[in-house]
């Protein structure tokens, strides 16, 4: 395997890996599957430049220094899940799942079509720091400077959110909660705090995938997220419902296998790409139909 093909699959399995972990983070405390969290990857972006139905306009969503433009990206992806939850998810906590499910589609669709409202179906062209697209030499392979920035980025994620699930107070009672939430609100773990720190969390993944996809791309677009929520939801379920280290691997395996059969096919069977990335996964679901890393808070709750 060359240099290059290994920074494209961490590359690409680092975002897999964030999304799934951001769907992963919010199953294991509600058992609920967000699927408005590729509408939240949208959003994050949209809610950050200016208005405009012109397709051909370039943006201005990067003329402010990174150290306000990435914070204030992220706030917003946590406040959009937060407002969500409060709003949508609180007064149905205690309704059948299919209800929280039916809701979470039709929070994506509200949130899409306001999207569409106000800024047009069409693609916008975005600005976002194009000094990152040139190639930089390591080890004699030509990377380009973003995608060392995307791995390394995804890297910092990870590991700010294992310390944060490890050693803080709020993590450790995510933790219990993804567990086992009935018994961490009998042992006097706030379950409002809680649940609302998990949407954050999940809501500030989502804009960090968002704003890696619009770097690589140049490109904002309302349906943005719909793919990305795809192989994330499915990374979640190979990797184990309520497993968080299964998401993120789960989604790494993803991304390394997608990048490998783009390799590895003939050239004419490259458009059916996804087919056996898909026919794959079947396979393993076969075999662990439960998941990779099955967890406790797979179990329903008694």
């Amino acid at each position: 395997m060359s240099l290059q093909l290994i920074f494209d699959a961490l590359a690409l399995g680092g975002i897999y890996a964030v999304a799934a972990l951001g769907i992963a983070m919010i199953f294991g405390v509600m058992k609920l599957v967000n699927f408005a969290h590729g509408q939240f990857i949208a959003f994050a972006v949209f809610a950050l430049i200016v208005p405009s139905t012109d397709a051909t306009a370039v943006m201005g969503l990067g003329r402010a220094p990174a150290l306000v433009l990435v914070p204030a990206i992220l706030l917003v992806g946590a406040s959009l899940a937060v407002t969500s939850e409060f709003v949508v998810f609180r007064p149905l906590r205690n309704a059948n799942p299919v209800a929280l499910m039916v809701a979470s589609f039709a929070l994506g669709v509200v949130i899409q079509s306001g999207l569409m409202a106000a800024y047009g179906g069409r693609p916008k062209s975005v600005s976002l720091w194009p000094e990152l697209g040139s190639p930089v030499s390591v080890l004699g392979a030509q990377v380009p400077l973003l995608q060392i920035i995307v791995i390394g980025a995804v890297l910092i994620v990870l590991a700010a959110l294992a310390l944060l699930l490890k050693k803080s107070r709020i993590g450790l009672e995510m933790r219990a909660a993804a567990e086992d939430f009935g018994m961490a609100r009998l042992l006097g773990v706030p379950a409002n705090a809680v649940i609302a720190c998990a949407f954050a969390v999940s809501g500030a993944l989502a804009a960090a995938v968002a704003l890696v996809l619009v770097a690589q791309t140049g490109v904002a677009d309302v349906r943005m997220g719909g793919q990305i929520m795809l192989v994330a939801f499915i990374a979640t379920v190979v990797g184990g419902m309520g497993s968080l280290p299964g998401a993120v691997a789960a989604g790494f395996a993803i991304g390394a296998a997608s990048v490998l059969l783009q390799a590895a096919l003939p050239f004419e069977a490259r458009p059916f790409r996804d087919a056996f990335l898909f026919g794959l996964v079947i396979l393993v679901l076969l075999v662990r139909p439960q998941g990779l890393f099955a967890s406790a808070a797979a179990k329903p709750r008694v």
